[in-house]
């Protein structure tokens, strides 16, 4: 099994409750120096849900148990180990991970398909059996490879699966990913290209991970884009650009439009915040994101 080293999680992140400020977080005074986040309601238009791997410096457990608190549904990125403790608190996995090689190699590379081949078809039964969906997969780096030769090579890996993918209602979601900043030469760089390769498999067991911040970087154009390639998109991540840090005044997207216009398409699916908080307080700029998105 493979482990999740996407990026360096924030040091020195607290591991309890902490002070909400803005965007409409309320809280309430616990004493001279400390405040506790207060939970609020949600509209429920959206399914939210937390990447475990911001949050690094708290355990699943406490993750759990503060997400639950502040309604969010789920918790993204996480393997077979951590799920009874989602289960435990009544969370869901909206995006499991644990089968793929790393983000480098890929689909889009013959030498690593009977690799992803295996794994994949080792985890696809556990996710459905976990009573999950979604499982994450990607491209891999180009590696001076065209479009067609990577979706062709893509197809060919990714195809063998859909049969075993439509047995287990399981989907593989393969995500976007920025190739200007974040992740140099990855080819799923574009909702296009993910779009024709979903059409090239013509699988309803094959979708995208629309992840705003990394689209925003290398195409722009966001709710154009999502509106028109949303029945290819399982799936949405959130971060502020530039800097993958929080929803605030600071970064230059306007969320709530975002999320109003993925309601718009008759998204019933999850949106997961994956930003890295720049404060200490990380709980309350997660609590301040999902008031921000809860349209």
């Amino acid at each position: 099994m493979t482990n999740w080293n996407r990026r360096s999680a924030l040091k020195g992140m607290v591991t309890g409750a902490v002070a909400a400020t803005t965007l409409g977080v309320s809280a309430a005074s616990a004493s001279d120096e400390t405040q506790v986040i207060r939970a609020m309601p949600l509209k429920n238009n959206i399914k939210h849900s937390v990447c475990r791997w911001c949050f690094g410096k708290m355990s699943v457990e406490e993750l759990c148990v503060a997400a639950k608190g502040m309604g969010i549904k789920g918790i993204d990125l996480v393997g077979p180990a951590d799920w009874p403790t989602l289960k435990k608190h009544g969370l869901d996995s909206p995006m499991c991970n644990g089968a793929e090689i790393n983000l480098t190699d890929g689909f889009n590379d013959p030498k690593f398909h009977a690799q992803l081949q295996k794994q994949y078809a080792d985890m696809i039964p556990k996710v459905a059996q976990a009573g999950y969906t979604n499982l994450i997969c990607f491209s891999g780096n180009r590696r001076g490879m065209s479009d067609e030769t990577g979706w062709k090579n893509c197809v060919e890996g990714l195809k063998p699966l859909m049969p075993l993918a439509a047995k287990h209602k399981v989907v593989l979601v393969m995500e976007l990913l920025n190739s200007k900043i974040d992740h140099k030469d990855y080819q799923c760089d574009r909702t296009w290209w993910g779009a024709e390769l979903a059409k090239k498999l013509g699988s309803e067991n094959f979708k995208l991970l629309y992840d705003i911040y990394h689209m925003q970087i290398d195409e722009g154009d966001v709710i154009r884009n999502l509106s028109e390639y949303h029945p290819y998109i399982a799936h949405y991540h959130t971060a502020g650009v530039p800097g993958r840090h929080e929803l605030d005044d600071a970064q230059e997207l306007n969320y709530p439009a975002i999320m109003r216009a993925i309601v718009k398409t008759g998204f019933k699916g999850f949106v997961a915040q994956e930003f890295i908080p720049r404060q200490p307080d990380g709980l309350a700029s997660l609590r301040q994101a999902v008031q921000l998105c809860d349209v």
